[in-house]
């Protein structure tokens, strides 16, 4: 499935209603054995430009910017619970809460001319939220650097530094998600699917909880039927067919 960020004369910005549709279109039919892959993209110059700040002045009251930012964490959350991988396809600048968005994804493939900021230091807005997401996709004294500065970095440093996954130049940006997507439609929907869950969750464990939990999902993972059809299907030297 594709979402398209799609109001690049605000440059994006996740508003209220954009944030509210974010989480409408990442969990539509999120059960349904056909959605295999989710990719999210954007129209115009800039991927995302973060919160919009005409509703974070002081007119709007307290009650509506921790609404605004609720729905923001429930978002960024929502695209690990996801059962299936999630990849952001960055084509321009992603700052602030769009920064934030492409290291919440499970995967990021960017062009060479994309951009990563978070530069709310510099309107006096720290990127407090946003720095949860970075902090946990980049080093450190990378991420603080980013956020006490606000300078971007390069795509190419974004790569260096882990906050994408891969960088290629902008005419080979579609061919380079469509085969990361195809690739990972041809394995089980299941498989992955525990996976995902698994690989999170063992993240925020220390080495001996995170290998007693894992080893456990491993016997669960041959329980499953696709689990088994795997494993058959290679001594068999065939293809497997999938139930997902």
């Amino acid at each position: 499935r594709n979402i398209i960020l799609n109001n690049p004369r605000k440059r994006n910005a996740l508003s209220l209603s954009m944030l509210q549709s974010l989480r409408e279109d990442l969990l539509h039919d999120v059960k349904s054995k056909d959605l295999r892959v989710i990719v999210i993209s954007a129209e115009g110059p800039v991927f995302c430009s973060g919160h919009d700040l005409k509703e974070l002045s002081s007119e709007d009251d307290v009650k509506y910017h921790s609404q605004v930012f609720e729905i923001c964490a429930e978002v960024m959350t929502l695209i690990q619970k996801l059962p299936v991988p999630v990849i952001a396809k960055v084509n321009g600048l992603a700052t602030a809460a769009g920064c934030q968005l492409v290291a919440s994804c499970d995967i990021a493939v960017a062009s060479d001319k994309s951009q990563f900021a978070t530069p709310g230091v510099n309107i006096g807005l720290f990127c407090s939220t946003p720095a949860v997401a970075l902090g946990r996709s980049l080093p450190r004294k990378v991420a603080l650097e980013m956020l006490f500065t606000g300078e971007p970095l390069s795509a190419q440093e974004a790569l260096m530094h882990g906050l994408v996954s891969k960088v290629v130049p902008e005419d080979k940006l579609e061919e380079e998600t469509m085969k990361i997507s195809h690739k990972i439609c041809e394995s089980s929907k299941s498989v992955l699917a525990l996976g995902k869950a698994t690989f999170y969750r063992q993240m925020t464990q220390d080495l001996d909880t995170a290998y007693k939990m894992t080893t456990q999902v491993m016997v669960d993972n041959l329980t499953l039927r696709d689990g088994q059809e795997g494993i058959e299907a290679f001594i068999q030297k065939r293809k497997p067919v999938w139930s997902h």
